[in-house]
C-alpha cells in the first residue's frame, strides 16, 4: 500500500503560482521502522520540522516534493515477527497502516508516504547496486558473522547486542551503538549475545557483497568541509566519523526478509537494510513521478540547481552525511544532500523514549483525546535543534493554555467578537491611520520576512517565537487602542482599530500555516476569505470592508489542569502493562 497524503488545495507544481526565481526543493524525511506505533519522540525530530519547511516553501511558490514512508525491512520488524510467530510482512503492513493514518491525522503534507516493500523500490535498489558494481565499488568477500547454535542461523545486526568497543555502552546493537551513535559490525561487539535467547553465538564464515566505502574518504571530506550552513552537531559528528577512517561495509546479509539480491548464489540473502532504506528517498520520488502528472523525478535529483533537505534524528547522521552521499557519488549524476537537518533527542519527563519499556506517549493514543495543532505547536516550541529537550504534560498544558489560548486565541477571538457585535457582522470601513496603526501593519510585513527567513534557514523554534510575537503585538495594540471603550465615543476610531487588527489576523493565518495548518485554515474562514491559505501565498491579505464575518468561535480549547495527573497515571499503568 502506498498513501498519497494530498493536503494541497492547489496542485503543488502548478506553474501559475511559481515566482520568476522559484526553487525546486526535495524534502526527505527519515524512514521509521514499522515494529510499533509512532510515539512523540519519532515525530518531533523529523516529521514536524520537515512539514514546517515543506509547507513554507509551497506557500511562497517553490516546487516541493515531500517524501518518506515505512522502512519495512528493518531487523526490529523481523524480531517482532519472530516473537509473535508471524511473517514479517504481517508486522510491517500492520504498523505501516497505523503510521500512515497518524501522518494524515497530524496534517503532515506528504506528496507521497509509501514504504520500501514495493516493486519500484526494489527496482531502484537493484539499479543502484548494479551501477555501483559496474563502477568497481562492489566486491565479494568472506566474513565471519555470528551464528546461533540454538536457532541454526546467522544473526544479523539487531539480532545481537553487546558492549560497544568505543564508548562502553552495554546494549550496543550489531549495526549501531545508541550510546555514541557509531555504526558497528557484529564482530565489533564485546561479550556479544543473541537478543532472542541470550546465548553466545559463534562466528562462522559467510560470503557477502561489500561496498567500497573507503574509496570515498577524500571526496567526502572535501564535500563536508565546504558545508558552512550545516548545524554544528551534524558537521562535527560527520567530521569525527570521517576522521576515524572509512571502512568497507557489507551490503548483503543472511536473512530472508528484505529486498532480494540480484546475483546468482545469493538467493538466501537480502540487500542490507542500511543500504536499501536510504534509497527510499529516490525510489519514492520516482514513484511520485509515475503517479502524478507534471512531476518529473529528474527535476529533483538531476537538476543541479535543485535542493534536497534530509530531516533526521542525530542517530541517523552518518547514514545521510557519509553512507548515502558515498552511494550517490559512486552512482554518479544525482544530487548530494543540500543539508541534513538532524535534531537531538526528545525525552519524556527527563528519560529517553523507549518503545520496549512502554515509556512513551503514543501518537494514536494522543490523537484519541487531543487535537493535532496544539501538539504541533508544543513540539515545535521545544524542538531539540541543538540539544536534547523534554516533553512534559505540564509543559503541554502551559503551551496550550498560556500561549495558544491566552495569547493567539485571545487576540483573534476578541477582535472578531468586537467586530461582529459592533458592525453588524461585517468588516468596517476604516478611517485615517495614525502612527500606531501604520507601525502595527508594518510589523506584519516584518514578521512575514522574519518567519520566512528563519524557516528557510531551518531555525524553527526562532520562527515559532517570531510568529507568536505578532500575536503579542496585536494584543498590545488592542490594549493601547481600547476599542471596547472608543465604541461609545468614536465609532470611526473603533472601526480603524478593528480593521487593523483584522489585517494582523490576516497575517497570522499566513505565518501560522507552516506550523498550525488546521488552525490557519480556521482563521482564513473566520475572516470571510474564499479559497485557501495556500492559494494566497506568503503575504498579508487585506480584509476588505463590507465582508461578512461568521459568528466567532474559539480557535483553541482551554485544557483542564487535571489532564496532567490523568496522563501521568496513564503512563504509570502503561509501564506496568506487558
Amino acid at each position: 500500500m502506498q498513501v498519497r497524503l494530498a493536503y494541497h488545495s492547489r496542485p503543488p507544481f502548478a506553474h501559475r503560482y511559481l515566482p520568476a526565481m522559484s526553487r525546486t526543493i526535495l524534502v526527505c524525511v527519515a524512514w521509521p521502522y514499522v515494529n510499533s506505533e509512532p510515539h512523540l519522540g519519532h515525530i518531533a525530530g523529523m516529521n514536524v520540522p520537515a512539514d514546517i519547511f515543506a509547507r513554507y516553501h509551497r506557500i511562497v511558490g517553490n516546487r516541493v516534493a515531500m517524501v518518506s514512508g515505512s522502512d519495512m525491512h528493518g531487523t526490529p520488524t523481523a524480531l517482532r515477527a519472530a516473537d509473535e510467530g508471524v511473517d514479517p510482512a504481517d508486522i510491517a503492513f500492520r504498523y505501516h497502516e497505523i503510521w500512515a493514518q497518524c501522518m494524515e491525522q497530524m496534517g503532515f503534507s506528504y506528496d507521497l508516504y509509501t514504504h520500501t516493500h514495493t516493486d519500484v523500490h526494489e527496482e531502484v535498489a537493484h539499479d543502484i547496486l548494479q551501477r555501483l558494481d559496474a563502477g568497481g565499488f562492489i566486491y565479494e568477500d568472506t566474513q565471519q558473522m555470528p551464528w546461533a547454535e540454538t536457532e541454526k542461523r546467522f544473526l544479523s545486526d539487531r539480532f545481537v547486542e553487546g558492549t560497544c568497543p568505543i564508548c562502553g555502552y552495554e546494549s550496543a546493537r550489531g549495526d549501531q551503538c545508541d550510546g555514541c551513535g557509531r555504526t558497528l559490525d557484529p564482530s565489533d561487539l564485546i561479550d556479544i549475545r543473541s537478543i532472542r535467547d541470550g546465548s553466545t553465538p559463534v562466528f562462522r564464515d559467510t560470503t557477502h557483497l561489500m561496498f567500497k566505502l573507503s574509496a570515498f574518504q577524500e571526496q567526502l571530506e572535501q564535500w563536508v568541509s565546504g558545508k558552512t550552513d550545516w548545524r554544528t552537531n551534524v558537521k562535527n559528528q560527520t567530521l569525527g566519523y570521517l576522521g576515524e577512517g572509512l571502512h568497507d561495509r557489507a551490503v548483503t546479509r543472511d536473512i530472508e526478509w528484505g529486498v532480494p539480491v540480484p546475483r546468482a548464489g545469493y538467493e538466501s540473502k537480502r540487500v542490507y537494510v542500511w543500504f536499501e532504506a536510504v534509497i527510499g528517498y529516490l525510489s519514492a520520488t520516482k514513484a511520485l513521478s509515475r503517479q502524478s502528472d507534471g512531476v518529473d523525478w529528474r527535476d529533483f535529483w538531476e537538476d543541479q540547481a535543485a535542493e534536497s533537505y534530509y530531516f533526521q534524528g542525530k542517530d541517523n547522521v552518518p547514514f545521510h552525511t557519509v553512507l548515502w552521499p558515498a552511494m550517490l557519488m559512486g552512482y554518479g549524476g544525482l544530487n548530494l544532500p543540500t543539508d541534513v537537518v538532524a535534531n537531538e533527542f526528545l525525552n519524556l519527563d527527563g528519560e529517553g523514549f523507549s518503545s520496549s519499556r512502554n515509556w512513551a506517549v503514543w501518537l494514536p493514543d494522543y490523537l484519541s483525546r487531543y487535537e493535532p495543532d496544539p501538539l504541533r505547536y508544543y513540539l515545535a516550541s521545544i524542538m531539540p535543534e541543538s540539544s536534547d529537550s523534554d516533553f512534559t504534560w505540564d509543559g503541554f498544558l502551559a503551551s496550550n493554555n498560556n500561549e495558544l489560548v491566552a495569547t493567539l486565541g485571545n487576540f483573534v477571538h476578541r477582535t472578531l467578537t468586537m467586530t461582529v457585535r459592533n458592525f453588524d457582522g461585517k468588516v468596517p470601513v476604516p478611517g485615517l491611520l495614525d502612527d500606531a496603526d501604520r507601525e502595527t501593519l508594518a510589523q506584519c510585513d516584518t514578521v512575514l520576512d522574519k518567519v520566512g527567513g528563519s524557516i528557510d534557514s531551518r531555525h524553527f523554534r526562532r520562527a515559532l517565537y517570531e510568529a507568536m510575537d505578532l500575536a503579542r503585538t496585536g494584543n498590545r495594540y488592542l490594549d493601547a487602542k481600547q476599542p471596547w471603550a472608543t465604541r461609545r465615543t468614536d465609532l470611526e476610531r473603533t472601526a480603524t482599530t478593528l480593521s487593523v487588527a483584522l489585517d494582523v489576523i490576516g497575517t497570522l493565518r499566513t505565518v501560522w500555516y507552516p506550523f498550525l495548518p488546521a488552525s490557519s485554515e480556521k482563521l482564513h474562514a473566520a475572516l470571510g476569505f474564499d479559497g485557501t491559505v495556500l492559494s494566497d501565498g506568503w503575504a498579508r491579505r487585506k480584509v476588505q470592508p463590507g465582508t461578512s464575518l461568521p459568528e466567532p468561535v474559539p480557535l483553541f480549547q482551554k485544557l483542564e489542569p487535571s489532564i496532567v495527573e490523568e496522563e501521568r497515571e496513564r503512563l504509570r499503568v502503561q509501564l506496568n502493562t506487558d
